[in-house]
């Protein structure tokens, strides 16, 4: 799964071929979230790889939380919400397409 597979491909000056600027909103909350209780700092990666077993996707609960503005790390005490992975290529597709 990738936030840039539908990405509009765009030129610089130079013309070097790159990506457009992609932000994912938030996916709206499903009957199918996992919510979890943090009492302690977690790693976004760490926490995308122990539900979706791929690292890269931290992007997806940074979004669905409101967080990831610079860390990786989470607030302690805080409840998360793990959108589920199924279906996220179609929102992100979705996002893209509506730009």
């Amino acid at each position: 799964m990738s936030r840039y597979l539908t990405t509009t491909q765009i030129k610089d000056s130079n013309g070097k071929r790159k990506s457009s600027t992609t932000i994912i909103s938030a996916p709206a909350p499903t009957s199918k979230d996992i919510y979890i209780q943090l009492t302690s700092p977690e790693r976004l990666d760490l926490l995308a790889y122990k539900f979706y077993g791929d690292a890269s996707l931290w992007w997806i609960i940074a979004a669905a939380n409101g967080l990831g503005k610079g860390t990786l790390f989470t607030p302690e005490e805080r409840r998360l919400r793990i959108p589920p992975k199924e279906g996220m290529q179609d929102f992100i597709n979705l996002v893209n397409k509506e730009r």
